[in-house]
C-alpha cells in the first residue's frame, strides 16, 4: 500500500512540474549556480519522476525493474547528455544536433513510459491471476 502511494506522488510531481513547464512561466528561465536554467533542471526532474515511478511499480526480478531501471537510468543523464550536445547549460543548440537531441528527449520519455507502463500492466495481470486462483479454489 504505501509503495502505491509513493508511486502515486511521484506520479503527481512529473504531472505537477510537466505542467508548470507547459505553463511556461517566467521564472522557469531563472539561472540556477553553474548558468543552468530552472525549466531546464525541472525538465529534468519530469524525466526522473517518471521513471523513478516506473521502477518503484515494478516487482524485483522482473524484466520490468530492469527496463526501468535503465529508463532510470537514462533519465539522469538525460540532462548531462544535453548540455554536452549543446555545449552550454541553457540547451541552444545548433544544426542537426537539435534534432538528435529531440530524439534523445523523445527516447528517455518513452522509455520512462514504456516502464510505468509495463508495471502498471503487470500488477494488474498479477492482481487479474490472484483473484482468478481464489475465486477457483472457493470453487473446487
Amino acid at each position: 500500500m504505501m509503495r502505491a502511494l509513493c508511486v502515486a506522488l511521484l506520479i503527481a510531481g512529473a504531472v505537477a512540474t510537466a505542467a508548470s513547464l507547459v505553463a511556461g512561466q517566467a521564472w522557469l528561465e531563472t539561472t540556477l549556480p553553474g548558468g543552468l536554467p530552472a525549466g531546464n533542471a525541472l525538465a529534468a526532474l519530469v524525466f526522473c519522476l517518471l521513471a523513478g515511478a516506473g521502477l518503484l511499480a515494478s516487482r524485483a526480478r522482473t524484466w520490468a525493474r530492469a527496463w526501468g531501471w535503465c529508463a532510470f537510468a537514462a533519465a539522469l543523464a538525460w540532462l548531462p547528455l544535453s548540455i554536452a550536445m549543446a555545449g552550454n547549460p541553457a540547451l541552444n543548440f545548433q544544426g542537426a544536433r537539435g534534432e538528435a537531441w529531440l530524439l534523445l528527449s523523445l527516447g528517455v520519455l518513452a522509455m520512462s513510459g514504456v516502464s510505468l507502463a509495463w508495471a502498471v500492466l503487470a500488477a494488474i495481470g498479477t492482481y487479474l491471476r490472484a483473484s482468478r486462483d481464489r475465486t477457483v479454489r472457493g470453487r473446487g
